[in-house]
């Protein structure tokens, strides 16, 4: 979290050290690697084995969308790849059209650069995560200056509509096994968080990065867990309780056990049961309000203080009837709301979009002005610096011309070896597609630094290209389409960031008074009680994120960071009262005696 001073927007400290910094690799960084290995690996050997290898870039282009949605559960995740699959498509069929028709490389350029803005507005609106437009913008640049006629495009397109639905069979083939996996892997990160949070519950600016993270990460939970909207399982029911004991960790820090968190978390992630989380108004799990309950261990029943033994059947009854209706009524509520339509997120995107199409365009214009025989590259390169803000972008632009440089001379050390054969050839574009992904999410320019050497790889397919012209060419096009694609980031302003900051405040002032009159209104419903709170946890999201776009824009006023810091700590009171509302935690000053309500067994 920002500091609570205002700080004026027009000094900014650009980053090169920090750009580079390492961080943890993801708990998944596997899957996304062999995934694309998998759906490449089987189209790439059959179009060698047939002598046609000259073939494999069509067919690549629908295997690389094995990269996507492997956050998503997989009935979302489902939806989400043919999507992806067929914007794959349409990108790749208006560039092979465009190359079919002309070979004027102005006007080649100038459709990529649409291309690529359009790619980027949609992938940004969609939040379809990563590699979003970058993935399609190589495959549709790339497809702009290869040689075509009108009758071998449907053939062309054919073979990437194949290796799409080989993807999509790929990607969904974990299903079976971990049916359930995405969501407990988005639980398991919540309940990180709001562990991390609770160790670090004294304050400061540490605490409030914390707090911040923890937030996100609920959220980021709650979004995979509603992501399906059909009749929720027993499984994600029970993950549901376990975010709210997530929720009612940042209601009250200094209260929860992070080892217990932590505990549920590697509990979440396997494949066994899911743990019970009790009534998470106790400390003691499992310990229902009148003094019984089961072992903290959840082994069964123990006894308690007046010797009673409680069987499951008990607790099922004491327990369950009121943590379903009372925690998981709302989100049954919020699952059927429906969603945003996709014009209206694609307004605030305009700005990114004017980057992209003339960042992208221009780097394209100054590679061919240079003699370039592939300004797709300089394209591309322009096209992946464009991020949510200045500072973000030129990050990047760091990220990728760092990455791109060692990356040349790994092809170089890698090029007399792919030069042996086709299978020499096939097996290392297999590595350096198991590289990229294994180390992208270390940092960008580590996966950069495998990812420069595959699309050169991919250049030999048809037939042997120079490796001295290919390695010159690429180091030229990145150098240019970094400069050029960041001058264009510079030139074209985003003057509505501020706009989006007083309009973020505005949302989540009016949800704070929403859910406090809510929460104090003795007959407000349960239903009415958590989608006030969820409204209110989304906003504070949104604020934090726009708030964060904005701090890295140039040439805007100051942005109101007080008001944000002091929104945000109103919001986060208003959240725990809510919780407290919901008899989730006691209120203040109360003992530790509970009693049931509203019906509920003695």
């Amino acid at each position: 979290m920002s500091s609570a001073t205002p700080t004026s927007a027009r000094v900014r400290r650009l980053p090169v050290v920090g750009a580079l910094r390492l961080g943890r690799p993801s708990d998944v960084w596997f899957k996304p690697a062999l995934s694309v290995v998998a759906a490449v690996a089987p189209p790439s050997l059959l179009l060698m084995t047939l002598g046609r290898l000259d073939l494999a870039p069509y067919t690549m282009a629908g295997s690389l969308c094995a990269l996507y949605a492997h956050n998503r559960p997989y009935a979302a995740r489902a939806k989400v790849l043919a999507w992806v699959i067929l914007g794959m498509l349409g990108g790749l069929a208006v560039a092979l059209v465009s190359a079919s028709l002309t070979r004027n490389a102005v006007v080649l350029v100038t459709v990529g650069a649409l291309l690529a803005a359009v790619q980027k507005a949609v992938c940004d609106a969609t939040r379809v995560g990563p590699p979003a437009h970058v993935i399609l913008t190589f495959v549709s640049s790339a497809a702009l200056f290869v040689p075509q006629t009108p009758g071998q495009v449907p053939g062309h397109l054919a073979l990437a509509a194949a290796a799409g639905v080989w993807a999509w069979l790929v990607g969904m083939a974990p299903a079976p096994l971990r049916p359930h996996g995405p969501e407990r892997r988005a639980t398991a990160q919540a309940l990180n968080a709001a562990a991390a949070y609770a160790e670090t519950a004294r304050g400061g600016e540490e605490g409030a990065g914390a707090r911040s993270a923890a937030y996100a990460a609920v959220h980021a939970a709650w979004q995979t867990l509603l992501a399906v909207r059909n009749r929720p399982s027993t499984t994600r029911r029970a993950l549901e309780r376990l975010v709210i004991r997530a929720e009612v960790a940042l209601a009250a820090p200094a209260d929860a056990d992070p080892a217990r968190l932590r505990s549920w978390a590697r509990a979440v992630r396997g494949t066994g049961r899911i743990p019970r989380t009790g009534d998470p108004r106790r400390e003691e799990d499992g310990l229902r309000p009148d003094g019984a309950g089961s072992r903290p261990d959840g082994a069964g029943p123990c006894r308690t203080d007046g010797g009673a033994r409680l069987d499951d059947d008990s607790l099922r009854r004491d327990g369950d009837l009121l943590r379903e209706r009372d925690e998981l009524v709302g989100v049954a509520a919020e699952r059927a709301v429906a969603p945003r339509p996709l014009w209206s997120r694609l307004g605030p995107l305009a700005p990114v979009a004017v980057r992209s199409a003339l960042g992208c365009a221009l780097a394209g214009y100054v590679s061919l002005a240079l003699g370039a025989e592939r300004p797709y590259w300089a394209l591309v390169t322009a096209a992946s610096l464009y991020q949510a803000n200045i500072t973000l972008t030129w990050s990047r632009a760091v990220q990728r011309v760092v990455g791109n440089l060692v990356g040349v001379l790994l092809f170089a050390a890698v090029a007399p070896v792919a030069q042996l054969g086709p299978l020499a050839l096939v097996l290392c574009i297999l590595a350096c597609n198991f590289g990229a992904e294994a180390l992208i999410g270390r940092n960008y320019w580590l996966g950069s630094v495998c990812v420069t050497p595959l699309a050169l790889l991919v250049t030999e397919l048809p037939g042997y290209q120079p490796t001295g012209e290919l390695v010159t060419g690429r180091v030229v096009d990145t150098l240019v389409g970094a400069l050029v694609g960041f001058v264009a980031a510079v030139a074209v302003t985003n003057r509505r960031a501020g706009r989006r900051v007083e309009r973020a405040l505005t949302t989540v002032d009016r949800a704070r008074e929403h859910a406090a009159r809510v929460a104090a209104d003795p007959s407000s419903t349960p239903a009415a009680l958590e989608a006030a709170r969820r409204g209110l946890a989304a906003a504070v999201v949104d604020l934090r994120a726009t708030a964060d776009a904005a701090a890295g824009e140039w040439w805007q006023r100051a942005l109101p960071q007080e008001r944000v810091v002091l929104a945000e700590q109103a919001a986060h009171r208003t959240l725990a009262a809510t919780v407290r509302r919901r008899g989730l935690l006691p209120d203040p000053g109360t003992t530790s005696t509970y009693t049931y309500t509203e019906g509920a067994s003695p």
